[in-house]
């Protein structure tokens, strides 16, 4: 099962301030993680920004799961994702 990759806005925006070797990583890593997400991802324990995580490289991807949607919600520098 294929699992269908949403941005949100915030989302959209963390994308666009990466460099563009960052983006092509974060793309690449989100394709292979798109088949069996869960098997890639962690729960998070302060569940305020988002319920699990992908790491590609230094960088955190904060998702939420909807059925078969994954909500990303951040993505950030691993020093500055869990700020709140």
């Amino acid at each position: 099962m294929t699992f269908l990759f949403l941005y949100t806005d915030t989302a959209k925006q963390d994308i666009l301030k990466l460099d563009r070797v960052q983006k092509q990583r974060l793309k690449k890593t989100l394709e292979r993680y798109q088949e069996t997400p869960l098997y890639y991802a962690k729960k998070l324990i302060n569940s305020k920004i988002g319920d699990y995580r992908f790491r590609v490289g230094n960088f955190r991807v904060i998702f939420d799961l909807d059925g078969d949607k994954i909500v990303v919600l951040r993505v950030a520098h691993r020093k500055e994702i869990y700020r709140v």
